[in-house]
């Protein structure tokens, strides 16, 4: 039983097809048979960027003459999409593709666009992007890590918290504050090229209670050199607008992973059901099955077209972000209550990490805190009304 059998998005093409069949092609053959390892050591090989690349799942929504796809978030939600299906919770796709990428292609000069985004699209650069610090997470207005202009460079001392792609991360965005104004107007966005840079250190791999393979470290940084080239878009204090105009397409790509991981785990629950016995006949026979997994199934449709009229919102530029909110708040946690529930059906094997519903569900639970805690969606949300 697969829920998209019966249902094709509206935003769907046969272009995006190929693109469909291409993502599920590749991570079934180079993802689902490393999830285990990549849990081990906490972060894929880094020759898996190159071979993303190589495929051209990398930057699939950046201009082609920047050496993207050419394509729109559409196609990043294909991947991402696939990307979930296959159970990979390891992979800093949407990171590097869905936000570091475009902060660049959207704000940064020509020859910072020529510089850093072919190498982006190819893997031959990690992308990561460093908002968070251990005093401030969605109060972006209370970020502390400075960057003082020194002759051709900024100085910058500071430190950032559960940054995705942290031990790869060739290529990293820096929320900093280099102005004297409070709140968000001294914020500028300083892009970091790791490699040999001086005064950078990669902290500790933090142990999550769910994602092990995806390497989420600490940043330090202590008199570390930007080149003021490196200032995104060459103009100081515009981080906070900067923000505020992305964060909508990170909290649609949070909840499209949302929406799909939640059918999976339908998908998985319904198979299982049908082949578990319980007092010698299949759970799925139980009416008390049946009504679990046919409420699961429904609210996954609803919340399924909800994502999807945002998608094509999105694509034609449409999406405010009220909607952007409702989108990553909603399916977040429905995501969390139809993983919960389809795991009750799995009993105590539900609970054993080496099946894909106990992955999932410890995997669910930061998706209602990164990308904007959904507390904080319900205030945006809030301020709309």
């Amino acid at each position: 039983m697969q829920l998209t059998s019966t249902y094709r998005s509206p935003w769907m093409t046969e272009e995006l097809d190929e693109v469909r069949t291409l993502a599920r092609t590749f991570f079934q053959k180079e993802s689902v048979p490393n999830q285990e390892r990549w849990a081990e050591q906490h972060h894929v090989d880094r020759e898996y960027w190159n071979a993303a690349g190589a495929a051209g799942l990398l930057c699939i929504a950046i201009p082609e003459e920047y050496g993207g796809g050419g394509g729109t978030f559409a196609h990043e939600a294909v991947v991402m999409e696939e990307q979930s299906a296959a159970g990979d919770d390891a992979f800093g796709y949407s990171v590097h593709s869905t936000i570091v990428a475009p902060y660049i292609a959207r704000y940064g000069t020509k020859e910072q666009k020529q510089r850093w985004l072919p190498r982006l699209a190819t893997g031959e650069l990690v992308g990561a992007i460093a908002m968070t610090e251990p005093g401030a997470g969605s109060d972006l207005q209370s970020l502390r890590t400075s960057g003082r202009l020194d002759g051709d460079a900024y100085v910058v001392n500071g430190s950032k918290t559960f940054i995705t792609n942290g031990t790869h991360a060739e290529l990293v965005i820096i929320v900093t504050r280099t102005g004297e104004e409070e709140g968000g107007k001294g914020l500028s966005l300083l892009v970091a090229e790791t490699d040999g840079l001086d005064g950078f250190e990669r902290g500790r791999v933090l142990k999550k209670i769910g994602m092990p393979g995806q390497d989420t470290r600490e940043l330090f940084f202590s008199d570390m050199r930007i080149p003021r080239e490196n200032l995104l878009g060459g103009v100081e204090g515009q981080a906070f607008t900067q923000l505020m105009e992305q964060l909508p397409q990170e909290r649609l790509i949070i909840a499209v992973g949302a929406v799909r991981t939640a059918e999976l785990a339908v998908e998985q629950t319904v198979a299982y059901a049908k082949e578990r016995q319980a007092f010698g006949r299949d759970l799925m026979t139980f009416q008390n099955t049946r009504f679990v997994l046919a409420e699961c199934a429904t609210e996954v449709r609803v919340l399924r077209a909800f994502v999807d009229q945002c998608v094509e919102a999105h694509v034609r530029g449409e999406l405010d972000a009220q909607n952007a909110s409702m989108a990553k708040w909603y399916a977040t946690e429905k995501q969390c209550e139809v993983v919960d529930r389809c795991l009750q059906v799995f009993g105590g094997y539900g609970y054993m990490l080496e099946y894909p519903i106990a992955r999932a569900y410890a995997a669910a639970r930061v998706q209602k805190i990164y990308g904007g805690t959904n507390e904080i969606m319900k205030e945006l949300i809030a301020r709309t009304l």
